[in-house]
């Protein structure tokens, strides 16, 4: 698939499909990618190591998020859900206890696809920027949450940064589009992605989005490294109140 072939954000999952087999490769060549989804999942701050708790991984790829939740509530039961069967192929040929429960359904087909609340935390990570509708979506979780229970989003920002958005712009160009493409001979994922991030929220209209769709107690932080003011954690709670 070619750049000019992703529909945005329409074909991600496709293109998601073809980068499959790669993904976990060029991801693991990221400094700190795994470290900073443990980071943003112990930011949920779960109780009991996830004792009794029920979980929802939103956009699982190949497991690198639901492997962060699994580390920080081994006793949780985990629903981890993609769009791309490939990525999900990928994730399924781990080893995952019983506890861990792989969906194929695009995240705003939930529903139809049996996964249903409640929740008692959500984790998103690298999700909602691709969606047609993320206000839909964030009011869809709203109503998956318990009262009270924590909504993770772990996402890039940089519109607020022009620091931030100098460097992801300089490691797309230099390193992460250059890797895709010798890796998988096409790098219009990776073109994507660095577009997606660009136009995506910044950090204040992000947490201003989330207090708009229900939710409370917004705020976010960063994370260390390369991708300081990069890649960000939002933390909301479900509010208590119905929608108006």
């Amino acid at each position: 698939m070619s750049s000019r072939g992703i529909s945005e954000p329409g074909d991600v999952p496709a293109a998601f499909d073809a980068a499959a087999g790669s993904y976990d490769r060029l991801v693991d060549a990221n400094p700190g990618y795994h470290s900073h989804l443990r980071l943003s999942a112990r930011r949920m701050m779960l109780p009991g190591n996830g004792r009794g708790l029920r979980l929802l991984d939103a956009g699982c790829g190949t497991g690198a998020s639901t492997a962060a939740l699994l580390r920080v509530a081994p006793l949780a039961e985990i629903v981890a859900v993609d769009g791309s069967a490939g990525m999900l192929t990928e994730a399924r040929t781990k080893r995952w206890p019983g506890s861990v429960r792989f969906v194929h359904s695009r995240i705003e087909n939930l529903a139809e696809a049996g996964v249903e609340g409640p929740f008692d935390g959500i984790f998103a990570a690298y999700l909602l920027r691709n969606l047609a509708d993320p206000d839909a979506q964030l009011q869809k979780f709203r109503a998956l949450l318990r009262p009270g229970s924590t909504l993770a989003v772990h996402e890039y920002s940089v519109s607020d940064s022009r620091f931030a958005a100098a460097v992801w712009n300089t490691v797309c160009a230099t390193v992460i589009i250059p890797a895709g493409r010798l890796r998988t001979g096409d790098a219009s994922l990776y073109t994507y992605l660095r577009r997606s991030v660009n136009r995506f929220d910044g950090v204040t209209a992000f947490c201003n989005r989330l207090r708009s769709n229900g939710f409370t107690d917004v705020h976010s932080k960063t994370v260390p490294g390369w991708q300081h003011n990069i890649v960000h954690t939002f933390l909301a709670k479900a509010s208590t109140c119905p929608m108006p």
